[in-house]
Parts: C-alpha cells; sequence; structure tokens
C-alpha cells in the first residue's frame, strides 16, 4: 500500500506540474504563428496539421517561396490548442507522411534552448528536414520512371558536379537519421570523460549488486506482491483514475497560486543561502543548549502533571467561579466607566506645561494637539509616586544625592571625631577611603592654601601607612577639625 501511495503521489505530482507549466503558457499561446523554411513542401496543404512532438498543436495556414541563389518553401503555421506554444531556438521540423494518398504534415520537436522564438519567429532550413516520399521510391522500380531516374540522375550529377557542399547539406537534412546520428556522434565525442566515469560507476554498482543479491531479489518479490496486490484492486485504482480529473481541476488553481508563492520566495531563499553559514554555527551551538535544557524539559514535564492534578483539584473553586460570574458586569461597567474617566484630558484638573511636555505623540487619544493641557488622572497618580521618589532622591545632570537614610544601631548618630568614648563605634560606622581624611582627622590643606593665597600642594608619591598611627591621632583630636559639610562646600 506505501509503494501504491507513493506512485499515485509521483502521478499527481507529474499531472500538477503539467496543468502548472500549461497555466503558465495559458490561453494567450492560442494564434501565436511561427515561420518554418523547407527544402520541399510536397505534399502539404492549407488546413493540414502542426504538431509538436507528434501531439496536433494548430495547423498550416499559408506557402511561399523565398531565396534567390536556391529557392526554397517558406510554411506559416498557427497554434490552436493552448499549451502548445513553446518553440525554442533550437526546435527541428520535418515533414513526415500522414497516410497513404500523398498527404504530409509538420512535425517540430520543441528544442531545449532557454530563448522561446517569438511569435512570428522563424525556423531555418538547416533545422528543417524533407521526408522522401514513399509512393516515389517505389515508382523508381518501374518503367518508365526507372529510364527517367537514369536520364535524371545523370543531369544531376553534371549539374551538382561543382556543388558537393550544396548536395551535401541537402542529403543530412534529407535523412533524419544521418542528422541524427551525427548528432549522437557529436554528443558522444563530447561527453567521453562522463562515458568514463559511467561505466567505472556501473562496475562498481554491479558489483554492489552481486554482494547484496539477496536485497535484490527480495525487492524483486516484492514488486512481484505489489503487483499482484495491484491487479487485484484494479477496480479501487480505476475508481481513483476516473476521480483524478476533477481533482486535477480543482489542483490547477491551487498549483497557481503555488507557483506565485514559489516566485515570492526567491528572495527569502537568497537570503537564507547567504545567512547559511551563520545559521550554521547557531545550529552548532545550539545543540549544548539543547542537550543541557532536556533536564529542565524533563523537570517541566513532572511540572505539568502535578500542576494537572493541582487544576482538578480547583474544580470546585471554578465552580464558585461561575456562580460569581453573572454578578460581574455589574461591577465591570462602573470599573470601566471609571478608568475611561481617569484616562481623559479633557477632565484634566488643571494646565501644566510639563503635561505638553511629556505626552504621547500623536495619533494617541491623550496626545495634546495644542500646546496645552494638564495630567490625566492616571498621569497624576503615577506621578505621585515618581515625584516622591524624586524627593528623596534628587538626580540631576551632575550628581545623584539620597536625601533620606535611616540606620538603626550604633551608626545612627552623626560623629566627625574619634576619641576613646566612642572609639569601636567610630571605626564600625566610618566609611573613609584611606587613613587620612582632610578636615576630619587631619588637616585641611585647602584652607591654609587659601589663606595663603599659593596653589593646592602636590600629594607626595610615598606610601602611607594603613591606620593613623596613636600620635597622629592624638595631634588631630587636640587640633580643630572642620565639619565634614564644610569641607565639601569649601570656604
Amino acid at each position: 500500500m506505501k509503494r501504491i501511495a507513493l506512485l499515485l503521489a509521483l502521478v499527481i505530482a507529474a499531472c500538477g506540474t503539467a496543468l502548472a507549466l500549461g497555466a503558465t503558457n495559458g490561453e494567450g499561446a492560442k494564434g501565436k504563428t511561427y515561420e518554418i523554411v523547407i527544402d520541399n513542401a510536397f505534399g502539404l496543404a492549407e488546413g493540414g496539421d502542426f504538431k509538436i512532438a507528434g501531439v496536433r498543436a494548430g495547423r498550416t495556414t499559408s506557402f511561399d517561396i523565398v531565396g534567390r541563389r536556391r529557392p526554397l518553401a517558406l510554411v506559416k503555421v498557427e497554434v490552436t490548442q493552448p499549451g502548445f506554444a513553446d518553440l525554442r531556438e533550437d526546435a527541428r521540423c520535418e515533414t513526415r507522411p500522414q497516410s497513404l494518398i500523398g498527404e504530409y504534415f509538420i512535425d517540430c520537436q520543441p528544442g531545449s534552448s532557454s530563448r522561446r522564438l517569438p511569435d512570428g519567429g522563424r525556423v531555418p532550413v538547416t533545422q528543417t528536414s524533407s521526408t522522401i516520399p514513399v509512393d516515389l521510391v517505389q515508382n523508381i522500380l518501374r518503367r518508365p520512371y526507372r529510364d527517367r531516374l537514369r536520364i535524371i540522375v545523370g543531369e544531376l550529377g553534371a549539374g551538382l558536379a561543382g556543388r558537393p557542399q550544396d548536395l551535401n547539406e541537402v542529403l543530412r537534412r534529407a535523412h533524419p537519421g544521418l542528422r541524427e546520428t551525427t548528432e549522437v556522434l557529436r554528443v558522444l565525442g563530447r561527453q567521453t570523460d562522463t562515458i568514463e566515469r559511467l561505466v567505472t560507476d556501473a562496475d562498481r554498482t554491479v558489483g554492489a549488486l552481486a554482494d547484496r543479491r539477496t536485497d535484490v531479489s527480495a525487492f524483486v518479490r516484492e514488486a512481484g506482491n505489489t503487483a499482484e496486490i495491484s491487479a487485484s484492486r484494479r477496480t479501487d485504482l480505476a475508481r481513483t483514475f476516473n476521480d483524478l480529473p476533477g481533482f486535477l481541476d480543482e489542483l490547477e488553481p491551487y498549483m497557481g497560486h503555488l507557483g506565485e508563492l514559489a516566485t515570492a520566495q526567491i528572495p527569502l531563499l537568497q537570503d537564507l543561502q547567504a545567512a547559511s553559514g551563520e545559521l550554521d554555527v547557531f545550529l552548532q551551538r545550539l545543540r549544548p543548549f539543547a542537550a543541557n535544557g532536556t533536564p529542565a524539559l524533563d523537570t517541566l514535564g513532572d511540572a505539568a502533571r502535578v500542576g494537572v492534578r493541582a487544576v482538578r483539584a480547583t474544580q470546585a473553586d471554578l465552580d464558585e467561579l461561575r456562580k460569581l460570574a453573572p454578578d460581574l458586569p455589574g461591577l465591570a461597567k462602573p470599573l470601566r466607566q471609571f478608568l475611561q474617566t481617569t484616562d481623559d484630558r479633557r477632565r484634566a484638573v488643571e494646565p501644566d506645561p510639563r503635561a505638553a511636555a511629556t505626552d504621547p505623540p500623536a495619533g494617541d487619544k491623550t496626545h495634546i494637539s495644542r500646546g496645552t493641557g494638564g495630567f490625566t488622572g492616571m498621569e497624576a497618580i503615577w506621578n505621585y509616586f515618581f515625584w516622591q521618589a524624586l524627593t528623596t532622591n534628587s538626580l540631576d545632570d551632575i550628581g545623584h544625592v539620597l536625601r533620606l537614610n535611616v540606620l538603626v544601631g550604633p551608626c545612627g548618630g552623626y560623629q566627625v571625631d574619634r576619641n576613646e568614648e566612642n572609639q569601636e563605634d567610630f571605626d564600625l560606622c566610618r566609611q573613609w577611603l584611606g587613613p587620612y581624611q582632610p578636615g576630619v582627622n587631619a588637616p585641611d590643606p585647602t584652607r591654609r592654601a587659601a589663606a595663603a593665597g599659593r596653589s593646592l600642594p602636590v600629594a607626595s608619591s610615598r606610601r602611607m601607612p594603613a591606620t593613623p598611627s596613636p600620635r597622629a591621632t592624638s595631634s588631630t583630636t587636640k587640633a580643630p577639625a572642620a565639619p565634614l559639610l564644610d569641607y565639601l562646600l569649601g570656604p
């Protein structure tokens, strides 16, 4: 059954591709014309069949003679069936017999070039050939045509003695087998390396198949069983193929949309290709993260099981909430009115320029369009917390000052001198950056420099002791110490 489904999928995909190509060509392909130059238009008639790859695609419309040095037949054809006007620049055409009474038609191979023939495009004589009628070949064996052929060949040989190249071209175009053989040999000559690799790879393939001949025989048996099962269910398969045309009709517009989607995805795929290296690095780095995240997911699964039990246990609470739900609209409506009123700029208490400086941009319903307005009730509530925080924490372009601080314990008192009574608390609560504090336990150099009218002395580069000596402490205790606030503010 899996193989049958795969075969059906392949058939549907092929049909969808054909429909997509047909949809691409569209009805606009009808009425497209081509010009085909051939050596001999024997047996062709106006309104005759014009086929592409053996399928009738249109009809012949008119004939003409072109060429001055050597007359050639110019046949004009018109495409009447949609989806067939797709001849390429390397298309090849030839005349073929349609019946035993001398009727002929033109058959063209589309070609594989990337450039299409435009409307009214011409297939040159170098890409066409004419079939020799069978009745003429048979008439050669009877008199008087046999004698006439002898005379014609003799005269023709005399006339073509000086034109061997033209005769060679005519023979090549007149016999498709010679042309195709020459083309095949030319292609094989260009692909000698490929053929050599093909032989080498074929030898390896045959060796691998010989080593796994058991699997190959098993595959053949399975293929036979599949064919037998398919034959036993041919009625269902026939019903499926009967439904296939309707399915393809419904699939056609979706295939068109799919083609548009594929075209629109080209820039995305190009960007994805450009970012493929970074994506590869990201996926490689994501692997350890995923490995480390596995225990977390396991834990989350355990928590989910616990959560399921918890949700089931809250069923009684949910029932109570359902009972309270009918009474909620009575509370929700006044709450909505209150929130809308507090967010209405027109209900501001008084104008405030700070409201215009911090209002939302244009487009918001609370935007101040004329430059004057006040704070809404909602903004006033949040302004209280904002300005209350600024009251205790001053912040400007220079610095930040904490105006309010709560200290609990022996550090609550303000102390500037270290003496025998507060020595232990002073060492515990002080926040010095070094052993010497000018104006606290050491003289203030700025006052002496300012009194003497001199610049500040340069600090010595010698290392200071980690803690002040008792002599220094006693001397600073006797000297009048300037308050810390005076030192910060200056004279």
